[in-house]
């Protein structure tokens, strides 16, 4: 070691004339001063390597033999004196095989360092350097743990080589090309090396061969095609050994693979096994879901076999409700795999032909399949199938499982079957019950006939049921009720009872009547229901009572052609038996009760009617009496007025004894509007123009200082609505004076007329709506009493007139002012049918 000690200037000024790399390495290893050549041979900046650990630049299996002997050195161990080589790797990838003589210095400061000068070695032969690449590359083939990552290592190791290679795979009638692009032009020479399990060199077309066709062998038939400078047949050893090494490597992932898959196969099969032992059996489509996530299938669709000699029909699906635009006909696309599957055991593959249609009918969505059979009891009984795009076909391990898989779906719907019959005789049992208590406890016919039709439906096992009562004035059957679908539809049915309709004749002879296949025609139904529903077979039933006919209870079924059995039809005829007397001590009960409610209808009437004629005595007399005091008053304050000609305090006196006055005397004329008895003109009136002249009259005494605007929407096309003019005009004059100066800031009256079902029955609405500060809650329903007003000067008989008014008229008044200071609304209901009067 020399005595001398080195400064950084003195180390830098000692390497960098060299022109071979030289560093410096300081105690713990890290790079104190290198060269410019140093910086060259690794490809980076000077200033990325100076204070650096020189361990970052050497090759990632040499770094803890190098550490180990560098602390060795640091600890003061003698030098070798020796040229020690390895491999140095640049920036962009190249290899450089260095030799390295190391020798200490002394540094300022009292530390050491290590000065190393690096010989580059020249480039090996092509030969070897490809060779070695080619067995590192079967060295990193062992650590590839799937067929793909075998084949994508030696691509990659190929290429590094010089080469460029693809892999072509045989498929029965073609190569392939596993990356998409078209074969080469001497494709049939790999065919040839498959065959004969050797090397084929190609390149006819000039003096060298240009490449070579490899088998690689493995657990498919695949060939390496390889291009580059070195190919030639010389080499071919080299060249068939690493194919061989490829071949094993795949062979070896394929193996791992299989355990693997076999293994998740297994967890796969018991985890839906425990699945399907639920308590609660799933849905089909909740097992199918499961089954599209294992297979990692876009679609998945099960058919079953109702009945033997039935064809299959599709029960559920999974993936099949998106698609494009245009819609996707699911059962056009499962039928593609649906009759081959049937025919043979275990999972199917689709062929290529099937691929292609699967493709055009799902719009490209699917172009692979894979399916397989469901049986019970050596009987074909459904098929489930799975679907994936083209790009990612179905094996045969595939398959495999959809056919385990198939079995406990078998289990699964057997499971569903029997808890659904269980079910079944539970939900007749119920409805037994319940019609029991139904009909024992209830006296309302709608409520008996709505219970009635649906229990007849689990009953009978139908699809809908109906029911007609018969009017005997009328002679006719009107439809009263139906199940639940076509409730509100049966309703407006009315047969004759002389018409050829099935539910005529069986009112007539009453006695069961069935019709068990209507696609053939024969005995005569209701064709336009017939149509409308979908009905194959239907059965009608008489309802009688005490030799009276009640009505007809109708049942179908949309299903198909359906033979209803004498034991069938038994259970239904004691079912109607029971429904018929029920209706009749319903009707019995609603006569009492409605006799009953006249009653005392008539009663309230007589007694309101009492009232109010007392009331009108009374007014009649105290407006007597008042008015002719107010007659001197008013003529007094007149003559005061003439001869005084008054100013200042005596002018405002006479002003506010003049209005007080007549105050009084709009109360007692307010007080003999409401108790004088009426009985209203109804004629059919406009309207429109109703409504116009009670605003306008309105809007000319209500307007205050502040703008109002009053907004009239009448509904098109309204008929003439029965009414006296006059009493609905000054109803409406009222609400919309009230509304008018219920907005001293101004604002907008909105009036709007409609036609709407309301009671029952088409009633017109007329809506006042008004901007002011609207009505607070806990006065809202005191706002129709007498005498009640929140006005400074008002009487509180306005509205009370309003709300008599539309109840002689058979009619109603609401008001709603539910958010304070977001207005009001007076709601008006007049009957558009009801018997006019003359005038």
């Amino acid at each position: 070691m020399s005595p001398k000690a080195y400064s950084v200037g003195a180390l830098r000024a000692l390497v960098e004339p060299f022109s071979n790399p030289m560093l410096v390495l300081e105690g713990e290893g890290r790079v104190w001063v290198a060269n410019d050549a140093y910086a060259r041979l690794l490809g980076l900046p000077l200033e990325q390597v100076e204070g650096h650990s020189f361990l970052d630049f050497v090759q990632p299996e040499e770094r803890s033999r190098l550490a180990d002997r560098y602390q060795r050195l640091a600890a003061g161990s003698p030098l070798d004196g020796r040229m020690q080589l390895y491999r140095v790797s640049s920036l962009q990838g190249q290899l450089n095989e260095v030799c390295v003589q190391g020798s200490r210095l002394l540094l300022e400061g009292g530390g050491h360092g290590l000065l190393l000068n690096c010989i580059v070695q020249p480039d090996r032969p092509l030969e070897l350097a490809v060779a070695e690449r080619l067995v590192d590359t079967s060295a990193g083939l062992v650590s590839a743990r799937s067929e793909e990552a075998v084949r994508r290592v030696a691509l990659a190791g190929l290429e590094a080589a010089g080469f460029r290679a693809r892999l072509l795979r045989w498929e029965g009638t073609r190569l392939v090309v596993r990356d998409g692009v078209p074969p080469p032009a001497d494709a049939h020479l790999a065919l040839e090396a498959l065959s004969d399990g050797r090397p084929v060199f190609g390149g006819a077309d000039q003096a060298q061969p240009t490449h070579a066709y490899l088998p690689v062998g493995g657990p498919r038939s695949e060939v390496l095609w390889v291009t580059g400078p070195w190919v030639a047949p010389r080499h071919g050893s080299v060249l068939t050994l690493f194919a061989k090494v490829v071949g094993a490597a795949l062979a070896d992932a394929n193996l791992q693979a299989d355990g693997v898959r076999s293994r998740w196969e297994v967890e796969a099969v018991a985890e839906m096994a425990r699945f399907v032992a639920q308590p609660v059996p799933p849905p089909p489509e909740t097992f199918l879901a499961r089954v599209a996530e294992l297979l990692q299938a876009r679609a998945v669709a099960l058919h079953v076999v109702p009945e033997a000699g039935q064809g299959p029909r599709l029960l559920a699906h999974v993936g099949l409700e998106e698609g494009s635009p245009m819609g996707v006909d699911a059962g056009r696309i499962t039928g593609v795999l649906l009759s081959a599957s049937l025919r043979e055991d275990g999972g199917v593959l689709s062929s290529e032909a099937q691929g292609r249609a699967l493709e055009m009918l799902s719009a490209g969505r699917f172009g692979g399949g894979t399916a397989a059979r469901l049986t019970r009891g050596g009987e074909a009984v459904g098929v489930v199938q799975a679907l994936r795009p083209k790009e990612r076909p179905f094996d045969e391990r595939d398959a495999r499982l959809l056919a385990a898989l198939a079995e406990l779906l078998v289990t699964l719907l057997e499971q569903r079957r029997l808890r659904a019959e269980a079910a079944r005789q539970l939900t007749e049992s119920r409805l037994l019950l319940d019609l029991a208590r139904t009909t024992s406890g209830v006296l309302e016919t709608a409520s008996i006939l709505d219970v009635a039709s649906d229990f007849l439906v689990n009953l009978l096992d139908v699809s809908n049921c109906f029911i007609l009562l018969y009017d005997e004035q009328a002679k006719l059957l009107r439809g009263a009720a139906a199940s639940a679908a076509h409730r509100d539809l049966f309703r407006t049915v009315v047969v004759p009872l002389d018409s050829q309709d099935l539910a005529a004749r069986v009112a007539r002879e009453r006695r069961p009547i069935a019709i068990e296949d209507l696609t053939s025609g024969g005995e005569a139904a209701s064709a336009a229901l017939v149509e409308r529903l979908g009905e194959k077979a239907l059965l009608g039933l008489p309802l009688t009572s005490r030799e009276e006919l009640i009505g007809v209870v109708m049942v179908d079924d949309v299903r198909g052609p359906r033979p209803f059995g004498p034991e069938l039809i038994d259970l239904a005829e004691a079912t109607c038996g029971q429904l018929a007397l029920s209706i009749a001590n319903a009707r019995l009960y609603e006569s009492l009760w409605a006799s009953y409610a006249e009653l005392a209808a008539t009663r309230a009437e007589m007694v309101k009617r009492e009232r109010f004629t007392a009331l009108g005595e009374l007014s009649a007399i105290v407006a007597h009496e008042v008015r002719n005091p107010l007659g001197v008053i008013f003529n007094a304050v007149a003559s005061l007025r003439r001869i005084m000609k008054p100013e200042g305090d005596a002018a405002m006196l006479l002003d506010i004894l003049g209005e007080e006055s007549d105050r009084l005397n709009r109360m007692v004329g307010d007080l003999l509007d409401f108790t004088r008895p009426r009985n209203p003109v109804l004629q059919p009136e406009d309207l429109q123009r109703v409504l116009q002249d009670a605003l306008e009259a309105a809007k000319a005494q209500g307007t205050t200082e502040r703008p109002v605007s009053i907004h009239l929407d009448v509904e098109p096309d309204m008929p003439p609505v029965p009414m006296d003019r006059r009493l609905i005009r000054q109803a409406l004059f009222d609400v919309a004076v009230n509304a008018i100066q219920a907005m001293p800031q101004g604002g907008q009256v909105q009036v709007r007329a409609r036609r709407e079902a309301h009671g029952g029955r088409e009633q017109l609405r007329i809506d006042v709506v008004d901007q002011g500060p609207g009505i607070p809650a806990e006065l809202l329903h005191r706002v129709f009493e007498p005498f009640f007003t929140t006005k400074a000067q008002g009487t509180g008989l306005g509205l009370a007139v309003v709300k008599r008014i539309l109840e002689e008229h058979r009619g109603e008044i609401a008001v709603e002012s539910s958010v304070p200071g977001r207005g009001t609304t007076f709601t008006f209901w007049l009957p558009l049918m009801q018997p006019l009067s003359f005038p």
